[in-house]
C-alpha cells in the first residue's frame, strides 16, 4: 500500500490507494478544504487522482507556484461553459493558459460585443455560485469523436480524430457542459473566485490565416480578488503608457500596411534611437569591442552551413536572382565567423570581440505583430566574442558585468535571470553541451547571482543565460542573453592556431543586451511613460518667449545651449505662454526655459521642469553645468537646487 513523501521529507502511509485530496484530509480539514490540485512525482495532477504505489507528493493550494495555472486552466472551461448556457449554437474549439490569464476561440454566426462579454462573464459568477463538482473522465478516442459530432461540436471532433485511435481522451464534466481537456483542473467552480474578461479578437483555426476566422475571448483570472484588481490597474498603466500611442502622440514613428512589422522613424524618434545607439557604442569602446558592418543578403548556402536554414526556414525572407537563393539575413552570426575567417587567426589574436548593430528581417506572423515590440524589421545589439576555452569563464564573467552595468544606466535595476539549458533539437555533441553549460552555470555562482533553471528552452546551438528586465509596472522583459556556441564556429570552418603550433575551433559566445533597439526603444517608452531621462530625450530643451521683445535673446541663449550640445527647440509663436507650456509638457519635454523682460534684464531664464516644478531663474552657464552634471551620470531626477 502506498507510502507519501511529502516536501518535509514526512511519510504518511496508508492501507489502500488514495486521492491528492485523502492525503490533504488525512492532514487536517483546513488544507483539504484549500487543496486545489496536487504535483505527483513532478506531475500536476487533479486532486481526485489516485496514487495506488508509493509516491512523492506536493499538494497545491492558492498559495502554490502552480495555482494560477490550474485556476486558469478552469477558468477557460468556465468561460466555455458560459458561452454555450447563453449561446447554445456557439462551437468551442481550444482555450489555453496563456501569460496572466487565458481564452477561448468560438465559432459563432456573429461577431460577440461588449453587452456579450458583460453577459457571460455575469453567467460565469452565476456558474461559481452553483459550485458545480468538475470531474475527468476517459473514452475511446472514436467514441469521443462520435460524442461531440452528436453534440455538434464539430471543431472538437477534429481536433480528436487527429489524436491516434488506440488513445484514450481525457474529458471533465461541470454541470451539463463536457468538454475535451488533459487538465488537471480545480475541484469545482467555486474555486473560481477572481476573473475578468478583458476583450475579444480574431482568430483563425489553428492559427492558419487559410482557415476559417474564429472568435477569441480573452480573460485573465488570479488567486483572490486583490490580485486580480492589481492586474487590472496595472493594464490600465499599461495602457496609459502604450508606446504605439505614445509614439504618434510624441511624433517619434508610425506603422502602415505597405511595410507590415516595419517602423517609420520620424525625426524625434530616430534622435531617441541614435541617442541609444551612441550610448551602446560608447559601452562597447570601452570594453574592447570592434565594430563591423556585414551585408543584408546572402546565399542560402551559408544559412544551411549554420543551421538556421533547417531550424528558420519558415521565418527567413528570401529572394531568387540569377539562379541562385538567396537569405535577406535573420540574424548576424554567420555573417562575423565570415570576418573572423578572413586570415589567419593566433591563439594571441583572441579573445576577438566583434559587435555590430545589425539590420535583420524575420516573417513574424501578421497577427503577433506589436509595434516596435514584434517587428519584422529590427536592428540587434549583436556581439560575438571568439575565444579559446580557457578564456570562456573570463569572458562569460566580464559579459554579465557588462549587461548590468547597461541595464543600470537606462534605469533598470530589477532584474531577473534564467539558465536555458538543451533543447531537444540541437547541433552538437552532448559532451560540448556539458561544458557549455557548466561554463554559464559556474559564471552565475560565482558572482552570487539568483537564478532559476529553464530545462529545454536554449537555443539549438547552445546554451544562454537569460536577461528579464521589471519595469515600473511589474512587468517583465526578456531582452539580453548570453549563449555559449561550440558548433558553429566548426560548422562554418572557423579557426585559430593555438600555442602548440595545431589548428583548433574557436568558442563562440553570442551577446546581445538590449536585444532589438526598437523594442527596447518600446520598453523605454513605456517604462518612463514617454517621459524620457533628459540624457535620451530627443529634444532636452524648449525655450520660449513671452512677447516678441525677447525673441532675439532667445535666438541668443538657443545657439549657446546648441554649442554645448544639449538639443534644443524654439518657440517663438505669437501664443499665449501658458498655451506654450502646456503644449510643451504634453510633449514630455524635460526642461521649458521661459524668457520675459525681467530674464533678459539679469542674463537668465526662468526654468521649469515637465513635472510643473518651478526652478527659479539660473544665468545660462549655472543651467549648463546642472544639465551636463545630470546627463554625465544618466540622472532621472529633475535639477534642484
Amino acid at each position: 500500500m502506498p507510502n507519501i513523501t511529502l516536501p518535509d521529507n514526512s511519510v504518511r502511509e496508508f492501507d489502500q490507494p488514495v486521492t491528492v485530496f485523502d492525503v490533504a484530509a488525512d492532514i487536517g480539514p483546513g488544507l483539504a478544504k484549500a487543496t486545489l490540485a496536487g504535483v505527483v512525482d513532478g506531475v500536476l495532477v487533479d486532486s481526485s487522482h489516485v496514487m495506488s504505489a508509493d509516491a512523492r507528493l506536493s499538494i497545491v493550494t492558492d498559495k502554490s507556484d502552480e495555482a494560477l495555472e490550474v485556476i486558469r486552466h478552469s477558468s477557460a472551461h468556465l468561460l466555455a461553459q458560459a458561452v454555450k448556457s447563453l449561446f447554445p449554437f456557439a462551437q468551442v474549439t481550444i482555450g489555453p493558459v496563456i501569460e496572466n490569464g487565458f481564452y477561448y476561440d468560438f465559432a459563432f454566426e456573429r461577431p460577440f460585443t461588449t453587452d456579450d462579454l458583460s453577459a457571460i462573464e455575469k453567467k460565469m459568477k452565476e456558474l461559481v455560485k452553483a459550485n458545480s463538482k468538475i470531474e475527468r473522465s476517459l473514452k475511446p478516442r472514436d467514441e469521443a469523436v462520435a460524442f461531440f459530432k452528436g453534440l455538434g461540436e464539430e471543431y472538437k471532433a477534429k481536433i480528436i480524430a487527429d489524436i491516434p485511435s488506440e488513445q484514450d481522451i481525457s474529458l471533465y464534466q461541470q454541470g451539463d457542459f463536457i468538454d475535451l481537456c488533459r487538465g488537471p483542473h480545480v475541484p469545482s467552480t467555486g474555486f473560481l473566485k477572481a476573473f475578468k474578461l478583458t476583450k475579444v479578437a480574431g482568430a483563425y483555426w489553428r492559427g492558419d490565416s487559410k482557415n476559417e476566422m474564429l472568435q477569441r475571448i480573452y480573460g485573465t483570472a488570479w488567486t483572490n480578488k486583490k490580485e486580480l484588481k492589481g492586474y487590472l490597474h496595472r493594464l490600465q498603466e499599461a495602457e496609459k503608457r502604450d508606446h504605439r500611442k505614445l509614439g504618434k502622440q510624441l511624433d517619434l514613428f508610425h506603422f502602415q500596411e505597405e511595410a507590415p512589422g516595419m517602423v517609420f522613424w520620424h525625426e524625434k524618434g530616430w534622435q531617441l534611437y541614435r541617442n541609444v545607439e551612441t550610448h551602446m557604442r560608447e559601452t562597447l569602446d570601452d570594453f574592447g569591442y570592434q565594430e563591423v558592418h556585414t551585408p543584408q543578403v546572402l546565399d542560402r548556402s551559408l544559412w544551411e552551413k549554420s543551421g538556421h536554414w533547417d531550424k528558420f526556414g519558415d521565418m527567413i525572407f528570401s529572394t531568387h536572382v540569377e539562379n541562385r537563393d538567396y537569405a535577406i539575413k535573420p540574424m548576424n552570426c554567420p555573417c562575423h565567423i565570415q570576418i573572423f575567417n578572413q586570415g589567419l587567426k593566433s591563439y594571441r589574436d583572441l579573445p576577438l570581440r566583434i559587435a555590430e548593430f545589425g539590420v535583420v528581417h524575420r516573417n513574424e506572423p501578421s497577427g503577433t505583430l506589436h509595434g516596435l515590440m514584434r517587428a519584422r524589421r529590427f536592428t540587434q545589439d549583436d556581439a560575438h566574442v571568439f575565444c579559446t576555452e580557457g578564456q570562456l569563464q573570463a569572458e562569460v564573467a566580464d559579459l554579465i558585468d557588462l549587461t548590468y552595468l547597461t541595464y543600470k544606466s537606462f534605469g533598470f535595476d530589477e532584474i531577473e535571470v534564467a539558465l536555458s539549458t538543451r533543447p531537444e533539437k540541437r547541433v552538437g555533441a552532448d559532451e560540448l553541451w556539458d561544458r557549455a553549460e557548466e561554463a554559464l552555470q559556474v559564471a552565475l555562482d560565482d558572482k552570487g547571482i539568483k537564478w532559476k533553471l529553464q530545462p529545454g528552452e536554449g537555443a539549438f546551438y547552445g546554451p544562454k543565460i537569460e536577461f528579464v528586465l521589471k519595469d515600473c509596472i511589474g512587468r517583465a522583459w526578456q531582452c539580453g542573453t548570453i549563449q555559449v556556441d561550440f558548433s558553429m564556429p566548426a560548422r562554418l570552418g572557423a579557426q585559430y592556431v593555438a600555442e602548440d603550433g595545431s589548428k583548433q575551433v574557436p568558442v563562440m559566445i553570442h551577446r546581445a543586451i538590449l536585444g532589438s533597439l526598437e523594442r527596447f526603444i518600446g520598453i523605454l517608452i513605456e517604462h518612463h511613460a514617454g517621459k524620457l531621462p533628459t540624457w535620451l530625450s530627443p529634444i532636452q530643451l524648449v525655450l520660449m518667449n513671452i512677447t516678441d521683445n525677447q525673441a532675439d535673446y532667445v535666438k541668443k541663449v538657443e545657439k549657446k545651449l546648441r554649442k554645448c550640445g544639449f538639443k534644443v527647440n524654439v518657440d517663438l509663436r505669437n501664443e499665449k505662454i501658458g498655451f506654450k507650456i502646456r503644449e510643451h509638457t504634453l510633449q514630455r519635454v524635460p526642461y521649458l526655459l521661459v524668457v520675459g523682460d525681467r530674464e533678459v534684464e539679469t542674463h537668465t531664464v526662468a526654468v521649469r521642469a515637465r513635472d510643473g516644478q518651478e526652478l527659479g531663474s539660473l544665468t545660462v552657464e549655472a543651467l549648463t553645468e546642472r544639465l551636463k552634471d545630470e546627463i554625465a551620470h544618466h540622472g532621472l531626477a529633475i535639477l534642484e537646487d
